[in-house]
């Protein structure tokens, strides 16, 4: 398939990343970009449906040999709250908001594949080509579903990709299973007895009970979980007080806990609130804790993953694809997606010297826009065309 192909060139796959990039939207607002995604899809005369959680977008493509399986293939529109310190010709024009995460990137690869299978529609059965919004933090893929994705575009299997800051440029990680960690929040308020920093005994102090937990909720990870299942449990938010001579009323935390096995996550959750409620009855304290359940672990699904390796290895070449990568403890929404059927989560690499993802000078890395559209293409053919989609 590869040397029949008229491929996108590399000019025009970039102008529409370097588009996208001067033009970040967060969550929700891709509004533009969603728009320019439409423009683009209908243009390759692909059939477009649009208002899915409000800015997302699906394109449908069926092949010309005929009934077949049905399969999505997914990429993330979304910017980040950064403000970007790159100076390129491509820089973000949106004061505080910048693609840190590739998302571009992500985007301007589908919307080449699309363009390239929309020419050359050779294979059984239909594609389903996702855009989704929202991926940072506010559950896009959820919201997608929650509005019929998977009940208007049935798929027997659904896949993504993101790129791999770390990774040299040419290579590309596959995972058997786990990929990326369940994710939840949490925001804690304790509330005591404000009174005079010279006459601690008049009060209930917040403070001091909110550093013990800070010290000691970690503990929960190191000395009570199973040191072959990884766990992260972090306080990243710390607001109390504002003056010299006075310890406060109230202290407010915020953390992150991440892993992967689900009964875990539950037992770290209760856990949580064991030591919350022990801390603040030591001080005489009140709590009220928001524990927010996010995102779940993102789980290749084996046999899927096998077909994934097969075709970037032929994309990329022997000995290109590594698959005993450990997963990452950063979270990922396609796992909402791949709780519906099968699915399948790859790294492509970003480069070794990229900034890492969430950085004000990372950039995707152009060279991988063409890598990233003959994957797509490639791994259509061998799951519609050639009968590979695992049963």
């Amino acid at each position: 398939m590869l040397n029949t192909i008229q491929w996108p060139g590399q000019q025009e796959l970039q102008a529409w990343r370097h588009d996208f990039h001067r033009h970040p939207e967060t969550a929700f607002q891709e509004h533009r970009t969603s728009a320019r995604v439409v423009e683009l899809l209908s243009s390759f005369g692909l059939e477009v449906h649009t208002g899915l959680a409000g800015t997302g977008v699906v394109a449908v493509l069926k092949g010309n040999m005929g009934e077949g399986p049905s399969i999505g293939l997914r990429a993330d529109m979304d910017a980040l709250h950064v403000t970007e310190l790159n100076t390129c010709e491509h820089a973000s024009q949106n004061a505080g908001r910048m693609h840190a995460c590739g998302h571009d990137g992500h985007t301007s690869m589908l919307l080449g594949a699309a363009k390239t299978l929309a020419a050359h529609p050779d294979f059984k059965g239909t594609v389903h080509f996702i855009f989704q919004p929202a991926e940072e933090n506010e559950g896009g893929a959820r919201a997608m579903i929650e509005d019929g994705l998977f009940e208007r575009f049935p798929m027997d299997a659904v896949y993504s990709m993101h790129n791999w800051p770390g990774l040299p440029v040419g290579t590309a990680a596959v995972h058997g299973t786990a990929v990326m960690a369940a994710f939840d929040i949490f925001d804690l308020t304790l509330s005591g007895k404000g009174c005079h920093g010279a006459m601690p005994h008049l009060g209930k102090d917040t403070l001091l009970a909110a550093c013990q937990l800070v010290t000691q909720l970690p503990a929960l990870i190191a000395r009570e979980q199973e040191v072959h299942k990884p766990a992260v449990l972090s306080i990243t938010s710390f607001n109390a007080g504002d003056t010299y001579n006075v310890l406060p009323e109230q202290v407010k935390l915020r953390g992150t806990v991440r892993c992967f096995d689900m009964a875990q996550r539950a037992r770290i959750e209760q856990r949580l609130r064991d030591a919350i409620n022990a801390t603040c009855m030591l001080h005489g304290l009140e709590s009220h804790l928001d524990y927010r359940v996010s995102y779940p672990a993102t789980i290749n699904d084996p046999q899927h993953a096998e077909v994934c390796a097969e075709v970037l290895s032929q994309v990329l070449g022997e000995g290109k694809v590594q698959r005993d990568l450990k997963p990452s403890m950063a979270s990922e929404d396609f796992s909402f997606m791949a709780q519906q059927c099968p699915g399948v989560y790859i790294w492509l690499g970003n480069g070794e010297d990229s900034a890492s993802l969430h950085n004000p000078k990372y950039d995707f890395n152009d060279a991988n826009l063409p890598l990233g559209v003959r994957y797509w293409v490639e791994l259509v053919g061998a799951l519609l065309r050639d009968g590979r989609l695992p049963s």
